[in-house]
């Protein structure tokens, strides 16, 4: 059988290309993929020919925020039939390492992961429009279900990963530095925790709206009003929890003026070496945490989708076919027009 695929052969160099896919074999289905979203990863991939240290040293097939329905089962699989929409987890531990054993499945030391050039040979990714994964990678969901909001449920539970490590957030007081997907997404998970006051910065008035839109109490444009964080600083600080979304060291140093002491900053963005104000760290006694994708929160992560508990529809903000998947960057990277693009990867 064919499957179209979206194949990067290096920087700049994106091409929809025609693979073979085979019957699947035992534990494995085969998926028509139904939707997918580009992540900031797929897109230093492509700009960049890499991310940091990582580089792509093979062509390899991108993506890794996925959903699609079921057209075969291979034998032995169990709770999955022909037809079942599905979220697809592109995240394999392998189970059996100290880290694994431990629990902490998402620092695996064998881990595979679909649209990563860490390992070589390259872990292909899921945007085409047929796969055959692991039955163990589906979760499936209801037949009404939008598998354009589902195939979100991977940023999402990067997002109620990062919400695990913050701890409780009811009743606090919640900052968020920057608007792109993880950044709405973390206040849709505030705003449904019973944060008392979320706001959101950035430097695009179209994010900000999306934020206010998920969740946001108050958006603030730091571009347009350099000052407006200032506030925020006096009397110590005032949030008591920071989304770090950004991974820009304005951004950085802005949210530890502004949290108050003993507060936590949760860093989600991911950058380089960046500076970090030590002495406002320790002065203030603030917990500074990493974060780093998630175990459990995939299926959580669906299961609020498709209940409506949190509504991810207002941050798709483009759909194009995957034929177009080149325009479909060049919009993703224009943080002025897009929030989160998504290919329609179903033929």
């Amino acid at each position: 059988m064919e499957t179209r695929v979206c194949r990067l052969h290096g920087q700049d160099d994106l091409r929809i290309e025609t693979d073979v896919v085979e019957a699947p074999s035992e534990g494995q289905v085969l998926l028509a993929m139904a939707s997918g979203g580009i992540c900031g990863s797929d897109m230093h991939y492509l700009s960049q020919g890499g991310i940091g240290t990582i580089r792509v040293r093979e062509p390899i097939i991108l993506g890794h925020e996925a959903s699609g329905r079921v057209l075969a089962v291979g034998p032995g699989v169990d709770g999955l039939a022909e037809g079942d929409g599905v979220a697809v987890n592109p995240s394999r531990p392998c189970g059996t390492c100290p880290y694994c054993l431990e629990g902490l499945t998402m620092h695996c030391l064998n881990m595979r992961f679909n649209g990563s050039a860490i390992r070589l040979p390259h872990e292909q990714g899921l945007f085409r429009t047929r796969i055959v994964v692991s039955a163990s990678q589906c979760v499936k969901v209801p037949p009404e279900a939008d598998l354009g909001a589902v195939a979100c449920a991977e940023p999402l539970a990067v997002c109620l990963h990062a919400a695990r490590i913050a701890g409780d957030l009811s009743g606090k007081r919640v900052l968020i530095t920057g608007a792109g997907p993880i950044g709405v997404l973390c206040s849709a998970i505030a705003a449904k925790e019973g944060a008392f006051e979320i706001v959101v910065t950035d430097l695009q008035d179209e994010a900000l709206a999306v934020a206010s839109r998920m969740g946001a109490t108050r958006c603030i444009n730091v571009m347009q009003d350099a000052e407006a964080m200032t506030v925020f600083a006096a009397d110590k600080g005032h949030f008591d929890v920071v989304f770090e979304c950004s991974a820009a060291e304005p951004a950085i140093r802005s949210a530890i003026a502004a949290l108050r002491p003993r507060g936590t900053l949760v860093q989600v963005g991911v950058a380089g070496d960046t500076p970090l104000p030590l002495n406002a760290v320790v002065a203030k006694e603030l917990r500074v945490l990493g974060t780093f994708r998630f175990d459990a929160e995939f299926a959580e992560a669906v299961e609020a989708i498709v209940t409506g508990r949190i509504d991810v529809r207002p941050m798709i903000t483009q759909n194009f076919p995957l034929e177009q998947a080149l325009e479909a960057f060049r919009t993703a990277t224009d943080r002025s027009k897009s929030v989160k693009v998504h290919l329609t990867l179903s033929e």
